[in-house]
């Protein structure tokens, strides 16, 4: 398959949270440099991750352009309008109908009419046989959880295919093979079962895309004539309307008619219909039982994309208002869709203990005692992340306990081997921690001595009966300002106090650094300049003074040369 699978993450947007870890029934997401990533050969589509991602980071498949590209070919496209719309949407039939036509499609239909013809082939299924196991269909998220995770009761499931796969070839029956089907409906699931029946369904979209479109075309519905001869393609939906509530399909059943050793039992959501088969034989019952299994809790009207905020009992009610009970329900079907469900078992590895150990003890856990099994990474337990670890499916940096045990040993060793002084104080003026210089720095001998053998050493003391500058912190506490004090003298020592804000009000810190030797050479450099300085001064004096003696000399020197040769001339011209 080529398309993009129905559910995925926009990596950008994923910021280590591992909320859709945790979230996910079937643990069917990889961690990789942060960010989760969706593992479309163990998803199942439930859509829980989408659900609970805090940052929006996984997203539905967005497939209103495939249904826009078969519209604009002239094809007639056929609406299959999942039961729970009654429920979600505030329009009449009338005018949920015109809206689509205002989009585009040619026809709307009733997915709860094939809803109808499945408990009506259920029906007689179960009449058929004696015991036994059956589990319905109508869920594609079930069927695939069946199929991947509990494999040996894909032969349990009802052979027949979903309501809207059932809609979908009533549609095509009536109106030609050539038409195209789209169905709109709460549930993400939809959309690979569409995928895995083009020649059914071509695409599935949720209600949160028909909002959407609805929006993109600023269609004004309130402006839309509710016109009465618009009506639903083939028949409008009788007790088939009940199916998105829990219960709903067996209430269906009922209304066929089944003998009175069948049982009927409806189970919502996946951790519900884990605990109603484990430890289940279905060949050692002696009995006939129904399972209508659903895979969100109180059924579709819980679905991922329901794009709705009203109250489950809201939405339940407006769809029993809604419901039309026929007085005679027909024991056969006019429509079935045969599908036998393959089982597709995920492949699991059972690492060897020594394998397990190793990776245990790339977050931290060499014993027992070090498992703490918080669940912060995503996995109920340690081993269970050691597993994902081996698979490479996940990263160390999941376990919170062991990152944080890590930052610790860390910020210990950054401070312990500080030349600086570290102190931490609260807003009681207490330390909360300071290290081994601050110590060494503020303590006598015999102190730091029984100090450096305690674990707590300083904490909990008053910082003002430590050292003589705790206005400083007091000031820190109370403006939320970093403060720098330099040259602070203690004892004929020379100090650089930096404090700093680590919680405004509530927790500040400090750097103090001895500078004692620093500005002690810093003078004896000074005094030792100013030395060369006056030496050098007193050179360029005795330079300065041997060069105007020299001058002063050369000067009667040519002085006098200079006169001779003025004499000279003049006794030369008497003679002439």
């Amino acid at each position: 398959m080529n398309k993009l699978f129905p559910v995925y993450t926009l990596k950008n947007e994923c910021h280590d949270c591992y909320r859709c870890v945790r979230e996910c029934h079937v643990k069917a997401i990889k961690i990789k440099d942060g960010h989760a990533s969706v593992l479309s050969e163990k998803c199942i589509s439930c859509g829980e991750c989408v659900k609970s991602c805090p940052s929006n980071a996984k997203r539905i498949r967005y497939d209103i352009n495939r249904v826009k590209a078969i519209i604009s070919t002239g094809k007639k496209v056929y609406v299959s309008l999942a039961p729970t719309w009654i429920g979600v949407f505030d329009y009449s039939s009338s005018k949920m109908i015109a809206i689509l036509k205002k989009l585009g499609f040619y026809g709307v239909s009733e997915t709860a009419l094939g809803a109808q013809e499945v408990s009506i082939k259920t029906a007689e299924i179960l009449n058929n046989n004696q015991q036994g196991l059956f589990i319905s269909s109508a869920c594609p998220v079930i069927v695939e959880y069946i199929r991947l995770y509990y494999p040996k009761f894909a032969k349990n499931i009802v052979p027949i295919a979903s309501p809207a796969l059932t809609h979908a070839k009533m549609l095509k029956e009536t109106y030609g093979e050539d038409i195209a089907v789209v169905f709109i409906g709460p549930c993400v699931a939809k959309k690979g079962e569409s995928d895995n029946h083009p020649n059914l369904i071509n695409v599935s979209l949720t209600f949160e895309e028909l909002n959407y479109w609805i929006r993109e075309e600023f269609i004004d519905v309130n402006t839309l004539p509710d016109n009465e001869n618009y009506k639903f393609e083939l028949a409008n939906s009788n007790e088939g309307a009940i199916y998105p509530i829990e219960g709903g399909m067996n209430e269906t059943i009922r209304q066929v008619g089944i003998d009175k050793n069948t049982q009927l039992l409806s189970i919502s959501s996946l951790s519900a219909f884990d605990k109603s088969i484990k430890n289940l034989e279905p060949q050692q019952l002696d009995k006939k039982i129904f399972i209508e299994a659903l895979a969100c809790s109180g059924g579709c009207i819980n679905g991922p994309c329901i794009s709705s905020s009203k109250s489950s009992i809201n939405v339940t009610s407006n769809i029993l208002n809604n419901v039309n009970y026929r007085d005679n329900v027909p024991i056969q079907p006019k429509t079935v869709v045969e599908e036998n469900y393959q089982p597709h078992p995920v492949e699991s590895h059972i690492y060897p203990l020594n394998e397990i150990e190793e990776a245990m003890k790339r977050i931290g856990k060499y014993n027992e005692e070090d498992e703490l099994n918080c669940g912060g990474c995503g996995y109920k337990t340690c081993r269970d992340l050691a597993n994902a670890l081996i698979s490479g499916d996940a990263e160390p940096s999941m376990c919170v306990s062991y990152m944080r045990k890590i930052a610790m040993q860390k910020a210990a060793a950054m401070l312990r081997c500080m030349p600086s002084a570290m102190v931490m104080v609260d807003s009681d003026l207490n330390i909360m921690e300071a290290n081994d210089s601050f110590m060494k720095m503020f303590c006598d001998d015999s102190m730091y001595e029984i100090l450096s053998q305690s674990n707590d050493g300083l904490k909990g003391a008053a910082i003002d009966r430590i050292v003589d500058f705790g206005d400083i912190f007091k000031d820190a506490l109370k403006s939320g300002k970093d403060i720098h004090k330099e040259h602070h003298i203690i004892n004929n020592r020379i100090y650089d106090i930096s404090a700093f804000t680590v919680e405004k009000g509530l927790l500040v810190g400090a750097i103090i650094t001895d500078v004692t030797k620093s500005e002690t050479n810093r003078e004896k450099i000074a005094t030792k300049a100013h030395e060369v300085i006056s030496k050098n001064i007193a050179i360029v004096q005795n330079i300065a003074c041997l060069l105007g003696e020299h001058m002063v000399e050369t000067e009667l020197l040519l002085n006098s040369i200079a006169q001779g040769y003025d004499i000279k001339n003049e006794t030369q011209k008497d003679e002439a």
